[in-house]
């Protein structure tokens, strides 16, 4: 029992320490070896093909005497025998991947994951291999905006799937080991600055089509995301208190929120036809909107605005927010957001905003300096 040495001529397991194959091949002067685990279970001989590395298949025979010590049966490992492709598929298909919100994005990313690792066995996906995968990638045009290149956050979404993948195989018994673990995410720079100004979002309502215009001024008006708005139910927008209810399910952070209203948001949601309370609000052609990155891309461009997603409006109203004088903590209940840390990524005061704001300290200061010496200057009464 222990490690065997593959002749590369006539495919014969000799021991680890055989110098020569009984063809006749010098095994001492090859190289590229492939190992293999011999084992006896139940006076049985059994043996395990490994591949070219030495230290996968040490660590398989010491997996198998510890499992023999113990009593246990064991078993083939399913990384010598299952491709990436076919674990992929396993994944995609699984009940609680497709409920996630970011199922779009998560087959997606297995795409990408697939045209690199696709055709490896899981034995074969090494935390080295990861790497290369997320150096190749760097160096590809972005899907987006195929005259830049792929950035950061992107990369680092894919290998956070593949470390997903791998951790549910390990959980069902579909693979043994993670190849992502040691693997650091990378440095994200994609932090956003863009603010619609008013005259840009007047500009930009003028180029909606009708079923896009009530979604662009929701967002405008209350931060709220994409995904939120898309799957707005009637039964969730309460007119008479003026708010939007948004449940768990519907949230990034799995809580759930009340949105205000402004009066503007309560007349136009007045003025659109009402419907059950399950119905989506916001519909085309009579079907609940999916997506509508293509219609919001086609305005943008017409409107004759540069640089601007349907995100960055959740950046305009936080700014907006801010320069308003709502107090944060108030501002990060209407968003959603969770620490202070991501709230100032959207939030994005300009040199104008911030000379204001001194402009203001020093008048309230002045102000109470004004107060306290006419208070002090009055006899007692």
């Amino acid at each position: 029992m222990g490690l065997l040495v593959e002749c590369p001529q006539c495919r014969r397991r000799n021991s680890q320490k055989a110098k020569a194959c009984k063809c006749g091949f010098a095994l001492s002067r090859y190289s590229g070896r492939v190992w293999w685990v011999e084992w006896y279970q139940d006076g049985q001989r059994r043996r395990e093909r490994i591949g070219s590395n030495k230290e996968a298949a040490e660590q398989r025979l010491r997996e198998v005497l510890k499992a023999r010590a113990e009593g246990r049966y064991i078993r083939k490992s399913p990384d010598l025998a299952t491709r990436f492709r076919d674990l992929a598929v396993w994944y995609l298909g699984l009940s609680e991947v497709q409920a996630k919100r970011s199922y779009v994005r998560d087959r997606l990313s297995v795409a990408h994951l697939n045209a690199f690792f696709g055709d490896r066995l899981l034995k074969e996906i090494t935390p080295s291999l990861v790497e290369a995968y997320r150096h190749k990638r760097l160096g590809e045009p972005s899907g987006r905006t195929p005259d830049t290149l792929t950035t950061p956050a992107t990369v680092n979404r894919e290998i956070a799937c593949l470390k997903t993948i791998f951790n549910k195989a390990i959980r069902d018994g579909k693979a043994e080991r993670n190849p992502t673990k040691g693997v650091k995410l990378l440095r994200e720079h994609n932090k956003r600055d863009r603010v619609l100004s008013p005259e840009e979002y007047s500009r930009l309502l003028d180029h909606c089509p009708p079923h896009l215009a009530p979604v662009v001024k929701l967002a405008y008006h209350t931060g709220m995301r994409q995904g939120e708005i898309l799957g707005l139910k009637w039964g969730q927008v309460e007119l008479k208190g003026g708010f939007i209810r948004l449940t768990p399910d519907q949230t990034k952070t799995a809580e759930g929120r009340l949105v205000p209203l402004p009066p503007e948001l309560v007349e136009m949601f007045r003025a659109m036809p009402r419907g059950l309370p399950q119905t989506p609000v916001f519909t085309y052609k009579g079907q609940g909107v999916a997506e509508m990155k293509r219609s919001f891309k086609t305005a943008v461009k017409r409107a004759g605005i540069e640089d601007f997603t349907f995100h960055d409006l959740r950046h305009t109203f936080t700014t907006n927010a801010v320069r308003a004088g709502v107090p944060i903590p108030v501002i990060m209940e209407i968003t959603g957001h969770k620490s202070l840390a991501m709230f100032k990524r959207y939030a994005n005061p300009t040199p104008e905003d911030l000379k204001a704001a001194v402009s203001r300290l020093a008048g309230a200061m002045d102000t109470y300096m004004d107060t306290k010496a006419k208070n002090e200057g009055q006899p007692n009464g």
